[in-house]
């Protein structure tokens, strides 16, 4: 049976994916792992749940989550990271600015390359890093 939840791939098949399609599953990962911290951190309900991981998956919180990141990136990741960030876009949300949408592009797709290449505790890393530099969630 095919696995899923932990897809990995080889670095040639990773290398034909766009920028834009490691974004796209790292995307998903990103919310994931936000999902995730906002669940075991004890918020409960339905309404809390949806403000809380909108509030830090959108475009201006993933901009600052990038800031925090960048200065402990391996020299592949830099790579991952300023070629997603340069990628033409053809739309930008009302709510981000090009920066910030670059920036949050540019952290997805980080997040989809490390993923797809299994490195799940790189990953569990560099998000502990963003937590640790986020103020603390509102009251449950």
């Amino acid at each position: 049976m095919q696995d899923y939840l932990h897809v990995t791939m080889n670095d040639a098949d990773i290398g034909r994916l766009s920028s834009l399609g490691l974004a796209h599953i790292g995307d998903c990962v990103y919310e994931l792992l936000t999902r995730g911290r906002l669940v075991s951190g004890g918020l409960t309900t339905a309404r809390n749940l949806h403000s809380h991981t909108v509030a830090l998956v959108r475009a201006s919180a993933q901009y600052a989550a990038a800031q925090v990141i960048l200065p402990v990136l391996t020299e592949a990741e830099q790579d991952v990271f300023r070629r997603a960030r340069n990628t033409k876009v053809h739309g930008v949300p009302k709510a981000a600015s090009k920066a910030e949408y670059a920036y949050a592009t540019a952290l997805e797709a980080l997040i989809g390359w490390l993923y797809l290449k299994g490195q799940y505790e790189r990953i569990n890393a560099l998000y502990d890093l963003i937590v640790q530099a986020q103020p603390e969630l509102p009251n449950k």
